[in-house]
C-alpha cells in the first residue's frame, strides 16, 4: 500500500488531503510511523524523529495512529488477496507475498492478477497500492517499491540480471546503512559490482549473509510463500520522554513493562521460556541481556525477578537510559537450562511499526 497509515488518516479525514502529514504521537520523543507524500518532498520520512520533522516541514501535522482502523482496511485487503491465492505471506499491515502461479481465477499473467487487484483495492478502500511482479521474493518485493505511488513493476526473468546489475545495493534486502558503508568501502555500489565479488570473500565479510548477497547479484531467491507461521516471540518496549537513570525509576518502569509483556503473553496465548532485555542509552548504544528458564514464562510473578536479574548487569547511573524493552522467545535450546545462564540473543521488539 502506498504511505498506508498517513493515506487511511486523509481519506477518514478530507481536511487531511493533499497536506503534508505524520502519522505518530507528537513528544519530545515520538518518531513518525508513516509520512504523506506531501510531506516526504520536505525529507520527511517513517522512522525519524518527530522534532527533526517539524523542522523540516514547519507546516506538518501531526495525527495520532489508529491502529484498529488500520487493522480493518488490512483485513479488507486480505479478503481481496484471498479471491486469487491462498498462498498469501503477510509482512506487515499493508503488505504482504502472493504466489499466484496456480490462482483461483485460472488468469495466466501475474501481471494482470495484479492489475485487478489495485482496482478492487482502489474500488473497496478508497486506497491505491502499488504492486511487483517476478519470479521470486527478493525481485518482486523491489518491483513492489519501484514505481510508488500506485505503481506496478514486472520484472521479467530474462531481464532480472540487467535490472540487478544497475540497482543500488541499498536496495538489496538486507543491506543496511552499516552494511552499505562497508560494501562502498570494498567498491561495491551496484548489483553488478556485487556480481564480480567471490563467494568466498564475501562469506568472509558478512558471514552467512555473504551467501544471500551472492545469490541475490545472480537474481537467485528460493525462499517459498510461507502463508502459515508460527510466533516465535512476543515483545513490547518504551521510548521515554526523559531518560532514566535513578533506580526507583527504573524499577517502576521494568514493572510496568513486565505487566505489558505478560498482557501480551495472554492476548496472544504464547509459550517461551527465554526471557531478553533490551536497553538503549542516551548516545543509542544498545545491549540486549537474555536469560533461559525452567519453565514457561507467563506471570508477573515468573518474568519480574528475572527482569529485574538481567537489569543488575546494566549500569545505567552514569548512563542514562533511553528506551527500554522486555520480550519472551522460544529461541535457544530446547532442553532445561540453568536459570543462572546468560545467552545472547538478537529479538524484534514491537512498538509502533512503520511503513511505506
Amino acid at each position: 500500500m502506498d504511505q498506508f497509515f498517513a493515506a487511511v488518516e486523509q481519506r477518514e479525514n478530507p481536511e487531511l488531503r493533499g497536506k503534508p502529514i505524520a502519522v505518530g504521537h507528537d513528544a519530545e520523543r515520538g518518531v513518525v510511523s508513516t509520512a504523506s507524500y506531501e510531506a516526504r518532498r520536505f525529507g520527511v520520512h517513517s522512522a525519524q524523529s518527530i522534532q527533526l520533522a517539524k523542522r523540516l516541514c514547519p507546516q506538518l501535522i501531526i495525527v495520532e495512529p489508529h491502529f484498529q482502523k488500520y487493522k480493518e482496511v488490512s483485513a479488507q485487503l486480505h479478503e481481496i488477496f484471498h479471491d486469487y491465492t491462498d498462498l498469501i505471506e503477510p509482512i506487515s499491515l499493508d503488505e504482504a507475498f502472493l504466489d499466484v502461479t496456480e490462482n483461483k481465477k485460472g488468469i495466466e499473467l501475474g501481471m494482470d492478477i495484479a492489475c485487478e487487484i489495485k482496482q478492487r483495492i482502489r474500488e473497496t478502500t478508497g486506497l491505491t497500492a502499488s504492486a511487483g511482479v517476478s519470479y521470486c521474493k527478493f525481485l518482486a518485493k523491489i518491483a513492489s517499491d519501484w514505481r510508488k505511488p500506485d505503481g506496478l513493476t514486472v520484472i521479467h526473468p530474462d531481464r532480472a540480471l540487467d535490472f540487478i546489475a544497475q540497482l543500488r545495493v541499498e536496495k538489496i534486502w538486507g543491506v543496511g546503512q552499516k552494511t552499505a558503508e562497508k560494501m562502498h568501502h570494498m567498491g561495491i555500489f551496484t548489483g553488478l559490482d556485487l556480481r564480480k565479488i567471490e563467494l568466498n570473500r564475501l562469506t568472509r565479510e558478512f558471514g552467512k549473509m555473504g551467501q544471500v548477497f551472492y545469490d541475490f547479484a545472480r537474481g537467485i531467491d528460493n525462499r517459498p510463500v510461507v502463508s502459515e507461521w508460527e510466533r516465535k516471540s512476543v515483545s513490547c518496549e518504551q521510548t521515554f520522554e526523559t531518560d532514566i537513570s535513578e533506580n526507583a525509576a527504573v524499577t517502576i518502569h521494568l514493572y510496568h513493562t513486565v505487566l505489558e509483556l505478560v498482557r501480551r503473553i495472554e492476548k496472544n496465548d504464547f509459550e517461551g521460556r527465554t526471557l531478553t532485555l533490551k536497553v538503549k542509552f542516551r548516545d543509542f548504544q544498545q545491549i540486549t541481556r537474555s536469560m533461559t528458564a525452567r519453565h514457561i514464562l507467563r506471570t508477573k510473578d515468573e518474568i519480574l525477578p528475572l527482569a529485574k536479574q538481567l537489569m543488575l548487569s546494566v549500569e545505567f547511573h552514569s548512563h542514562p537510559i533511553r528506551l527500554l524493552g522486555l520480550g519472551v522467545s522460544k529461541s535457544g535450546s530446547q532442553q532445561p537450562q540453568n536459570e543462572q545462564q546468560w545467552i545472547e540473543l538478537e529479538l524484534e521488539f514491537e512498538e509502533v511499526k512503520s511503513e511505506k
